[in-house]
Formats: C-alpha cells, sequence, structure tokens
C-alpha cells in the first residue's frame, strides 16, 4: 500500500504542476520542470501542497487508478503465463485429477499441507466440487513452508505412486487436516491407517521419481510466479490465494457465461 500511495503522489504531483503551469502560461502543458527557475519552483511546490491539503481525495482517486491499472496488466499477464503453460498446468500427467475428469470447468490448486489457508480452502473446495458435480480438480503439491511440508508432500506422493489415486486423495485429506508434526512414526502410523505398506511408502518418499514430480510442479510455479499457497489456476485464470466458497461459485458462473 504505501508503494501504490507513493505511485498515486507521484501522479497526483504531475498532474496538478501541469494543470498550474496551463494555467499560467496558457499554453499546453508539455513542459520540462527542470526548465523551471528555482523561484517558480518554489512556488509551483506552495501550490501543489496547498491543492493537496485542500484536496487530500485526490491522492487516493490517483492511487485508486494506478491500483486498478496494475491489477489489470497483472491479470492480463496472468491470462498470457497460463496460455503459455497449458499443457503442464492441465495435463502434466502427474498430478492427481479429481471431481468430473470430463467436467466443463477445471480448478487446479498449488497446496501445502502447512499452510493455514490451504486448510480453510480445502472444506471450500471439496464442497465447490460435491455440489457442482461438473468440475474437473487437479492438485498440486508445493511444498514451501519448510521441511514438515516437504515430508508431507513427498508422503502424499509416494501413497500415489505407489497405491493409486484413491489412496492419495485418503492421504490428502489426512494431512491437510494433521496438526502433529510430519515425521517418521506419524507418517508411518498414517500408512497404516490407510490400509498401506507403511516402510515401502516411507522407502519410496525420497526416491528420484517423487523428488522430480515436486521440482517440476516447482519450476512451473517460477514460471506462474507462483509464491504462495494457496494458488489456482481456474480455466484460464489464476487466482493468487485463498478464495471463499462463495467466491468461486460465482467464478465459476462467470466462466460458464
Amino acid at each position: 500500500m504505501k508503494n501504490a500511495l507513493l505511485a498515486g503522489l507521484a501522479v497526483a504531483t504531475l498532474l496538478l504542476a501541469a494543470a498550474v503551469y496551463s494555467t499560467r502560461t496558457q499554453e499546453t502543458p508539455n513542459f520540462d520542470l527542470a526548465s523551471l527557475s528555482a523561484d517558480e519552483k518554489t512556488a509551483l511546490r506552495g501550490e501543489i501542497r496547498a491543492y493537496l491539503l485542500d484536496n487530500p481525495e485526490v491522492i487516493f482517486e490517483a492511487v485508486d487508478i494506478a491500483e486498478s491499472r496494475q491489477a489489470e496488466a497483472q491479470a492480463q499477464q496472468d491470462v498470457t503465463l497460463v496460455s503459455v503453460n497449458a499443457e503442464d498446468i492441465f495435463n502434466d500427467g502427474y498430478s492427481w485429477i479429481g471431481g468430473n475428469p470430463d467436467g466443463d470447468i477445471t480448478l487446479v490448486e498449488f497446496v501445502d499441507y502447512r499452510c493455514g489457508y490451504c486448510r480453510r480452502a480445502h472444506d471450500d473446495v471439496s464442497e465447490l466440487v460435491k455440489t457442482d458435480g461438473n468440475i474437473r480438480l487437479i492438485m498440486k503439491e508445493f511444498p514451501i513452508l519448510g521441511e514438515d511440508s516437504l515430508r508431507s508432500s513427498q508422503f502424499a506422493i509416494a501413497v500415489k505412486q505407489i497405491a493409486g489415486n484413491d489412496s492419495y486423495k485418503a492421504a490428502h485429506d489426512a494431512l491437510i487436516t494433521m496438526r502433529s508434526a510430519a515425521n517418521e512414526v506419524t507418517l508411518s502410523r498414517l500408512a497404516t491407517t490407510l490400509g498401506l505398506d507403511a516402510t515401502q511408502i516411507l522407502a519410496h518418499m525420497n526416491s528420484d521419481a517423487v523428488r522430480e514430480e515436486i521440482a517440476t510442479t516447482r519450476a512451473l510455479a517460477q514460471r506462474l510466479q507462483i509464491s504462495g499457497t494457496p494458488s489456482f489456476v481456474m480455466q484460464d485464470e489464476l487466482l493468487r490465494g485463498y478464495v471463499p466458497l462463495e467466491g468461486m461459485q460465482q467464478m465459476v458462473a462467470g466462466k460458464r457465461g
């Protein structure tokens, strides 16, 4: 917000400088401020300061305009990023796919099991997929919050690679709600609870196949300029951060037109 406010101040100052000069000289306000004399600069600064003190709303109007333009530019850039990386986002060949595989809307989530907002989003996304019935859900493991995050994702991917998609979904749901540390003891216990061979799963966690999947997703996130979780891709749109259920429902409706 501070940077945006400074940007707004700069814009307002330049506009006011042009207006003041134009009024004074009756000329088109295309001029070089550096060409003004010291007295003219002092006078101009005084007039600008007085105007801003009398009309502080001008600053906030400029900030709103600057932020709106920045958001529009970011949205357009995101559309391009999604388009360029579409194959890796929607058809990478390894990410878990749930919901309706033939759904008309595809929602991709970059998740970290230790992320509080990912835990909030879990119930919302599950409810969206369940009640809508026509959403294809893709989950991408993106551990960025430390060793527990990494071990959790390694476990989930190991489960998927060894035991398949149904077991992955069960592991995913358990990990997103797990509050204890993700260590050998807790993960071994979880594997046993899920009816899996704990020794086999834990051994596979550090395999090249698991590490490669995480590295590939991280590289994709970097290309998409994703640095936080949860992050989503809905069709052609990047959603950076947590979106409540109602917001996602409105976006889905908008995509369908």
